[in-house]
């Protein structure tokens, strides 16, 4: 089994060789991510500037690469640079849950489409930004119950959120509506920022949102297709 691993919080991650470590054990794994930290770039990528690729090392048993460029990016040389096809693409484990509709914003995200655009599985990681140790305590269940109910037969992206401590358990879900809210504050000098707090959670754990935070897995099937199929029908008739 060919492994791709990748991120959007950077190649000095601390949980990066810590996932790396755990992947060998799956099968060949390659990591290629980015040099800094790209949360928040989606599925962006660089085609006006050169960019640097080094290799690097993670001090784990595998190849790793360092590249000045998006997540999104990472996958496309992973696979059209480097000339090769992956099993499977796992990106994160990412510092800041990826629920709701932030997920448009996510790079972690963004590189499992972009995985996906270019014919190969992907699941996403996420966690709570104290939540590394969970999370990795609970990958090998996790991953099972994915493997064993076949869930990427189905799909060709997941999208999985681990509580910041012990689950209560797997819950299949969809994606939920606003998790943060949003507010612009200035600084001063004309400069400003964008802040958020979390909103409210509800019970109803078939969304992503409330599952996580009522402490339970998220496993979210996704599609890189946009294509409104139900208004496309209707339009027809006109």
């Amino acid at each position: 089994m060919k492994i791709l691993i990748t991120n959007d919080d950077g190649i000095r991650s601390p949980v990066l060789p810590l996932l790396a470590k755990w992947a060998s054990t799956l099968g060949e794994v390659t990591v290629v991510a980015p040099k800094h930290e790209q949360s928040g770039k989606s599925q962006s990528i660089d085609f006006f500037r050169e960019v640097e690729i080094k290799r690097y090392d993670l001090g784990v048993d595998c190849e790793a690469w360092a590249m000045d460029s998006t997540p999104a990016d990472c996958v496309r040389f992973a696979t059209v640079g480097l000339d090769r096809r992956y099993d499977l693409v796992l990106s994160g484990i990412n510092r800041g849950f990826n629920l709701g509709d932030d997920i448009a914003y996510s790079g972690t995200v963004g590189a499992i489409l972009e995985a996906s655009r270019l014919g190969q599985q992907a699941i996403a990681l996420s966690t709570d930004t104290d939540g590394f140790d969970a999370a990795l305590a609970e990958l090998d269940s996790v991953y099972r119950y994915v493997t064993e109910k076949n869930l990427l037969s189905y799909t060709d992206l997941l999208n999985i959120n681990f509580p910041s401590h012990k689950s209560r358990g797997i819950c299949l879900t969809r994606q939920g509506g606003m998790f943060y809210s949003d507010a612009f504050v200035c600084k001063g000098n004309d400069m400003y920022i964008q802040v958020g707090d979390p909103v409210r959670a509800g019970n109803d754990l078939d969304v992503d949102i409330s599952a996580v935070i009522n402490g339970y897995v998220s496993i979210t099937p996704l599609t890189a297709q946009k294509t409104d199929f139900a208004a496309l029908e209707k339009m027809k008739n006109l």
